[in-house]
């Protein structure tokens, strides 16, 4: 396999990295859904919609049929928890790297390139979710699917807690789905801890228990 590099993110960059972005969050989709297939009052839900139309009007077809169109909704609600996630990033941060990332101090925004192709991206900015504590945020990491395996999602997340000792803050910390499995072994072998999880605030996010989780990274300042 071709080497790969990590540098600060260009403008040249910018195409890739929204693209990149994108397909990074939306694939994780498949993984939210069947979570939601397994909860028990989905299944239940599930088969009273299937049965309802069967012994109310005596119609298998018309009750597949409803049950088709419910089971394409919930889909399609499971991917807008992404999707929309997703539109409002690249029509905010995603929109004016150059503003939200590179000419503010603090913030910082790589990729890792192979090859002159942009394969990973990770963002670092101080963390708004802390109460007067010197953190940083690791936000927008994502890895080509045909690249990962290769210890890059390891080597931007390093990259992220050096950029964070050196300007001497305490901690790392970041959130993520449940539908980024991977990522959640990942950050636990590096030893970022889980802190919290909630809800995301979209109106399908607790039938089907879409939930983000916190985790922090303590780092030793040698004294």
């Amino acid at each position: 396999m071709s080497n790969y590099f990590i540098r600060l993110y260009q403008d040249s960059d910018y195409n890739a990295v929204r693209e990149l972005f994108a397909e990074g969050a939306l694939e994780h989709t498949r993984v939210a859904f069947k979570h939601g297939l397994s909860l028990i009052h989905i299944r239940l839900f599930l088969l009273a919609v299937f049965l309802l139309p069967f012994f109310t009007i005596g119609s298998l077809t018309l009750s597949c049929i409803v049950f088709l169109l419910v089971f394409t909704g919930m889909w399609f609600g499971t991917r807008d928890l992404y999707a929309s996630y997703v539109r409002h990033a690249l029509s905010n941060d995603m929109m004016d790297i150059q503003k939200y990332y590179v000419q503010k101090d603090g913030y910082c925004f790589w990729v890792a390139e192979s090859l002159g192709e942009v394969i990973g991206m990770v963002v670092a900015i101080p963390s708004a979710h802390t109460r007067g504590e010197n953190h940083i945020e690791l936000r927008r990491m994502s890895v080509a699917k045909n690249h990962r395996g290769r210890g890059i999602a390891k080597a931007l997340c390093k990259t992220v807690i050096d950029f964070a000792h050196e300007r001497g803050c305490s901690a790392v910390v970041l959130e993520t789905t449940l539908g980024h499995q991977a990522a959640h072994g990942l950050y636990k072998g590096m030893g970022f801890k889980q802190q919290h999880s909630t809800f995301r605030k979209h109106p399908f996010a607790k039938i089907v228990d879409f939930k983000i989780f916190f985790y922090k990274y303590d780092i030793q300042i040698k004294e």
